[in-house]
């Protein structure tokens, strides 16, 4: 039996998570944490018999501890303290945002495998985080679909020689406005942008499938994962969202993983590695999909992409800061204190105006993270 902690489990991937070991054998949850949703976490500790939860939110907190007799964490060290306690086989973190990247430290520090949805772990945490996993023999499993498909394209070539790989790509849906022109996004409404065509997510990941920031921020963490080249990962738009990704071989051929967009697939593949399990999803008719059709970005009404690009070659701080500023505009955006094009330019201001320095230690990051969301709030706050 795999004892699982998990992380963000009131949101979309850990609600599926929690699906995903109800349906399959082999897996037990010991430990559950969330944000502010205490009613809901509480219901699925209930469902688990988890006796620890962690929340993140103080108020929220104090309302689990009168309705529950079970052990609520609370504060800077709970996730910590929720994760050493329970000892787990693999910790799948799926908490949204750069929240996540401590317990990303902690989980890789005791050696523990870890199923990682929180893309921004690797984003802001860079080599630190994959050193750390090197260091204790932990185990990196991504859990976003495209990085999914990679993991398993790229095992399948492990007794090739070195180098058979040359280029890999990511697919992107195109989001809510794909085809849309740059003057045709500056009245677009929050609504509007969290209507995914393809996903049902979170309101901030929504916002950034909108912008395809979310598919540059998923361009570091590949680069990051697979040690590859940024000049040798390519995005593309696939509206159909049939194929995750592809790999190109140096013989010039390629190979691509296809099936229909469903998160319990990728996050079962984490949970369960290195065995497949039996999921009972749609099976792939090609002749019922009918076409699959790829476009190029256009990087002139979706600028975040490039933004995401130019920060992950720079390097060294750079991704905390385009980060920590997208986080801060996205949120103003959500607030309907800046609009959808503005985003960018937030984003970009504040990786001009704040210093980029090389990454020595985690506090490093914390600086930098600060200064950034400084900068950004100002700039969000002159827009007004």
């Amino acid at each position: 039996m795999r004892r699982i902690a998990l992380l963000g489990s009131t949101g979309s991937i850990g609600v599926q998570a929690l699906d995903v070991v109800r349906s399959t054998a082999g897996l037990e949850v010991v430990a559950l944490s969330a944000h502010s949703r205490w009613e809901e976490l509480l219901e699925q500790a209930r469902v688990h018999k988890v006796s620890r939860v962690a929340i993140s939110d103080p108020q929220a907190a104090d309302a689990a501890r009168a309705a529950w007799d079970g052990e609520v964490l609370c504060g800077p060290e709970a996730l910590a303290h929720l994760i050493t306690g329970a000892a787990p086989d693999l910790v799948c973190n799926a908490i949204v945002g750069s929240a996540g990247l401590a317990a990303t430290v902690v989980t890789l520090s005791e050696g523990i495998d870890l199923a990682l949805a929180n893309k921004e772990s690797l984003v802001v945490g860079g080599e630190l985080v994959t050193e750390l996993a090197a260091a204790t023999g932990a185990r990196l499993l991504p859990v976003d679909s495209e990085h999914s498909a990679l993991h398993q394209l790229i095992a399948s070539e492990k007794g090739q020689p070195p180098g058979t790989i040359e280029r890999l790509t990511l697919t992107a849906s195109g989001g809510p406005f794909r085809g849309r022109s740059r003057e045709e996004l500056r009245a677009v409404t929050v609504e509007q942008a969290l209507d995914h065509p393809t996903w049902r997510m979170g309101g901030k990941i929504s916002i950034d499938s909108a912008t395809l920031m979310n598919k540059g921020l998923e361009v570091i963490e590949a680069h990051q994962l697979f040690g590859t080249a940024y000049s040798a990962i390519d995005v593309v738009v696939h509206p159909q969202s049939i194929v995750h990704a592809m790999i190109s071989l140096t013989d010039g051929s390629s190979l691509a993983h296809l099936g229909h967009p469903d998160m319990r697939v990728p996050i079962a593949y984490a949970l369960q590695w290195p065995e497949r399990v039996d999921l009972d999803v749609r099976p792939l008719d090609l002749t019922a999909v009918g076409a699959l059709t790829f476009e190029a970005v256009d990087e002139n009404a979706f600028p975040c992409l490039g933004l995401a690009l130019a920060a992950g070659k720079e390097g060294g701080t750079a991704p905390c800061v385009l980060n920590a500023a997208n986080e801060v505009a996205v949120a103003a955006f959500l607030d309907r204190r800046c609009s959808f094009l503005e985003i960018a330019e937030v984003i970009e201001g504040t990786l001009g105006a704040v210093a980029i320095e090389q990454i020595y230690s985690f506090e490093t990051l914390i600086e930098s993270d600060r200064a950034a969301r400084d900068e950004a709030a100002s700039r969000v706050a002159a827009l007004a």
